[in-house]
């Protein structure tokens, strides 16, 4: 038995590559980064927008236990869906309580932004091994050249009590507070819509 003959069209235009571009490292890459993510002032305007009542996420009425633990999963995700905005801020309120009892890392911090906007005030571009660094690239390197200062300072101990903290008060909410009181199944749904 004979197999029938496939052809196969591969032909087509393809684009040799350009010479003399390395591929690996570019710095160049880094000053388009910050058009992609959305700034820190924007994340903080939608997540404003979307809050809820510190009345109604602090109603100590609402705060029962549970019968089981599938009951309790769906809790947890319920309230982290529910409050996301109020947890973010109960994160910064923690950070921002870490950052006022450390005054050497604020000391840091503000050397840091302060270095970043005389840099941006002046907005010379500066040769650094043969490489032409513009603004947004000198931030990055001032940054980056914080960090030993920052861990002296403590910034690792801060961290890790800020992420613990935060994980430990949020989980608690979420698992205590009856979302059920506030929110039914059907107005759950559409709110899910509206967004």
């Amino acid at each position: 038995m004979e197999t029938p003959e496939v052809h196969i069209d591969v032909s087509g235009d393809m684009d040799a590559p350009i010479p003399g571009t390395k591929s690996g490292f570019n710095l160049s890459s880094f000053s388009n980064f910050s058009t992609r993510i959305p700034s820190l002032w924007e994340l903080l305007r939608l997540s404003r927008q979307n809050i809820r009542p510190w009345s109604e996420f602090l109603q100590t009425s609402n705060f029962k236990t549970v019968a089981n633990v599938s009951r309790l999963t769906n809790r947890i995700i319920r309230n982290l869906a529910y409050f996301q905005s109020n947890y973010l801020f109960v994160f910064l309120g923690l950070i921002v309580y870490c950052l006022l009892t450390s005054p050497l890392i604020l000391i840091v911090l503000g050397a840091v932004f302060y270095a970043c906007y005389k840099i941006k005030q002046n907005s010379t571009p500066v040769a650094f091994f043969s490489k032409q660094l513009n603004t947004n690239q000198q931030c990055i390197a001032v940054g980056v050249a914080s960090v030993p200062l920052l861990y002296l300072a403590g910034a690792g101990a801060v961290m890790f009590w800020v992420l613990g903290a935060s994980f430990f008060v949020i989980s608690l909410h979420a698992a205590f507070y009856n979302i059920d009181a506030i929110v039914t199944e059907d107005m759950e749904t559409f709110l899910t819509e509206t967004v």
